[in-house]
């Protein structure tokens, strides 16, 4: 009998662009209209350069979640934080945005 593969058997980033892709051909998250002007934390300049960005983020959550069981909105905001550059003091720590998850 051979075994069967599960989230963990595969690579992270093969399984999160081929589950981004799977969302985005089955249109099962509906892009709210601010998705290209959002950014991911107050931390970030800029909004995300990908158009996909929400795929594969939401790709992302589902694999956490899968793996981590019980995972709420904080410990997922602290997942996708970064550091934030405040010009000459030293960079700080700062949570990702909880709307977006």
């Amino acid at each position: 009998m051979s075994k069967g593969v599960t989230v963990k058997d595969v690579p992270s980033a093969a399984f999160i662009k081929a589950y981004a892709e799977h969302l985005k051909k089955n249109d099962w998250i509906a892009l709210p209209h601010w998705v290209d002007i959002v950014k991911t934390s107050h931390a970030k300049e800029l909004c995300p350069m990908d158009p996909d960005w929400l795929y594969i983020r939401a790709a992302s959550i589902a694999r956490k979640i899968y793996l981590r069981g019980g995972v709420g909105v904080g410990a997922l905001k602290k997942v996708y934080g970064c550091s934030k550059r405040r010009g000459p003091r030293p960079c700080k720590f700062t949570k990702g945005s909880g709307k977006i998850i």
